[in-house]
């Protein structure tokens, strides 16, 4: 309310708090937040805040209403949407009285699909159609506590997803204050990506626990390891590895993440994020496993069986494991990369391929058309550039595709999580 306000526009807060509304109309702010009491009393005195129970003046007089309530977790982990669906009911039995359209913006954390169904309810109790008399905006609040004004007024991006581009453009204007990104995204995305935030500031914060606690035990100061790793943004603090796909592999991460665990177990220190990396990577592989079979066919083209593009190194390759489990199910299997030649395997890259796949040479094509003119379906590890045409030219041929290679949604492809 304060910071919107403090931006030009007039602010009607509704609550049922009859003390929440009293020290609003007094100039008090409710909550105690770096700067928001002196916000809230100079938005007062200029006439730009007020606050009521009466939810059909606050939307009679106004063309937003955001929808800021709680959500609360169930006994089983789910939120309690019945604020949100109850504050859905208010606007739609108040919208019956008004003619000029209005956008809802949604700032609660909500699971996907709650868009649809607060349309739906509006839709109910107003009589009014969604996108011509109103329209509902997913709109996530990214503010921490303690830090609340600073962070309004400095978001990394500001998130909208609607289907309508009225809305869009209104709320957008809304925002002009911020120098950083709006971004109009699909309104699922806009509603899981809190989920996706909060998860992963769990996580580092879990990580970062357990490295502290293996370093204490091994006399290391945990906060000048720490402090080292996030001065790496090329790789550690970036956007590296965070494509959702296949397993990862090589001769490095698996086998200094079981160095950090065995560090762990050495010191009799519980590591349970650690551990369960390994387990969620084997998974990975299994999805892909699982999914192959699933359509029951017998040939089977693998197009990159090293463990990352650019490379000839097979050494605790995911793919290669998944060739090794399919031709041990009798599949007949039709490899190509272009970066493995058998007969330059040398050393332990040769031993671990001759351990895995001991007749790689019998499988191993020329061409990638090749590949696909042998096979039923073809399974996309590295990011090969004429997939695209392929998908076109072979359209009873399915491709499976691990590396994100297109972004197409075709009759005959499908991605490993999209």
């Amino acid at each position: 309310m304060g910071c919107l306000a403090q931006e030009g526009n007039h602010i009607i807060g509704v609550d049922k708090n009859l003390n929440k509304i009293n020290l609003i109309n007094n100039g008090k702010a409710t909550i105690i937040e770096k700067d928001i009491d002196r916000i809230i009393d100079e938005q007062r005195k200029l006439g730009r805040i007020e606050a009521t129970d009466n939810s059909l003046y606050a939307i009679i007089n106004s063309s937003i209403s955001i929808i800021a309530v709680g959500t609360p977790s169930s006994k089983q982990g789910h939120l309690d949407l019945s604020f949100i669906f109850n504050v859905a009911e208010e606007i739609g039995v108040s919208l019956r009285q008004k003619e000029e359209f209005h956008i809802i913006s949604i700032r609660s954390t909500v699971f996907p699909g709650t868009n649809e169904k607060v349309s739906s309810i509006i839709e109910q109790f107003s009589g009014r159609k969604k996108n011509i008399n109103f329209a509902v905006v997913s709109n996530p609040e990214f503010l921490r506590e303690g830090s609340s004004v600073e962070d309004f007024y400095n978001p990394s991006i500001t998130v909208l997803g609607s289907d309508n581009e009225i809305a869009v453009s209104v709320m957008t204007d809304l925002y002009r204050f911020t120098k950083k990104p709006i971004l109009k995204v699909d309104i699922r995305v806009a509603e899981i990506i809190k989920y996706v935030n909060n998860s992963y500031h769990a996580l580092k914060i879990c990580f970062a626990n357990e490295i502290g606690n293996i370093c204490k035990a091994m006399e290391i100061d945990s906060h000048e390891v720490m402090d080292l790793f996030v001065m790496d943004k090329q790789l550690n603090i970036s956007s590296c590895y965070f494509k959702p796909g296949f397993a990862y592999g090589g001769s490095c991460l698996p086998k200094d993440l079981k160095g950090m665990v065995a560090f762990a177990h050495d010191k009799y220190i519980k590591s349970p994020v650690l551990e369960s990396i390994e387990l969620s990577n084997s998974n990975q592989k299994q999805i892909a496993i699982d999914k192959i079979l699933s359509y029951n066919k017998k040939n089977i083209g693998i197009l990159g069986l090293s463990f990352k593009e650019g490379t000839d190194d097979l050494r605790y390759s995911p793919i290669v494991e998944v060739a090794e489990r399919l031709a041990g199910k009798g599949y007949n299997l039709f490899i190509y990369d272009h970066n493995v030649s058998i007969s330059k395997l040398t050393a332990t890259n040769l031993e671990y391929i001759e351990h895995h796949i001991p007749h790689l040479s019998n499988l191993m094509l020329n061409t990638i058309e090749e590949v696909v003119q042998k096979s039923e379906i073809v399974v996309i590890s590295h990011q090969f550039k004429n997939i695209r045409e392929l998908l076109d030219k072979y359209p009873g041929k399915i491709f499976f595709d691990l590396a994100r290679v297109i972004e197409d949604q075709l009759p005959n492809y499908e991605g490993i999580c999209w």
